[in-house]
């Protein structure tokens, strides 16, 4: 009778944490402009709480001070990682086009502000909160850390349906890819959705081995944030 009250509390938590992301998901994409810069954090908070309610250590959470210092020898090799191999795909022109992203031709001050505060507050704070943090620890206790890694990274990748759904008009070397039709937008979407999760099993990966949420979450931030920089930049140097 545990066993079977255990399961449902762990459905329902479940599925009260993807109710929770869908509806963000759907108000970022078709509510006001930033929305999820606001409810990003807000939402973040309430899924740290409902965790800790349902009995999720800091630990459990990758929010642990003992996982602290581990974490940030991660956080900082995975940044200086991603830096060079943008460095790098930059400099030969076999790679540059996917760099070339419509959806960053911005000022160098917005590039700024977006890359060092929306890109933390409104994508990597949630995500890795709910994704690495609540999903992870909420089913790797009860059904182990193969189960959480496999469950939370497919979900991530269903998170990005919608902000994909113009990925092949933005992005110049997704769009030479597929096409620009709603086969090329079916296949850029589909693309998407399968590069994230198995950007998750490595986020995930990278979590489980530093035991903090702040290794995955400076991966995460490096790949958008210094993507965002890069094709900014880019822009910048094109259209100069």
């Amino acid at each position: 009778m545990p066993e079977v009250t255990d399961r449902r509390r762990l459905v329902l938590l479940l599925t009260a944490v993807v109710l929770v992301l869908a509806a963000v998901n759907v108000a970022d994409k078709f509510g006001p402009r930033h929305t999820g810069l606001v409810a990003g954090p807000v939402v973040a908070l309430l899924l740290v709480v409902l965790a800790r309610r349902a009995g999720l250590s800091w630990r459990d959470l990758g929010m642990s001070r003992r996982t602290l210092l581990p974490g940030l020898r991660y956080a900082i090799g995975a940044v200086l990682a991603v830096a060079l191999v943008y460095t790098i795909g930059i400099a030969l022109p076999l790679t540059r086009p996917a760099f070339q992203d419509v959806r960053y031709h911005l000022h160098p001050g917005a590039a700024l502000l977006t890359a060092f505060i929306v890109v933390p507050l409104g994508t990597v704070l949630l995500e890795e909160v709910a994704f690495r943090g609540v999903l992870l620890g909420l089913i790797g206790r009860h059904r182990g850390a193969a189960w959480a890694s496999i469950t939370s990274s497919v979900l991530f990748g269903f998170w990005h349906i919608l902000p994909s759904l113009r990925l092949n008009h933005a992005n110049q070397a997704v769009g030479s890819a597929v096409g620009a039709g709603p086969a090329g937008r079916l296949l850029a979407v589909a693309g998407a959705v399968v590069f994230t999760a198995v950007a998750g099993l490595l986020l995930c990966e990278l979590r489980r081995r530093s035991g903090s949420l702040l290794a995955a979450a400076a991966l995460h931030w490096a790949t958008n944030g210094l993507g965002l920089l890069a094709a900014s930049a880019l822009a910048a140097t094109r259209f100069a």
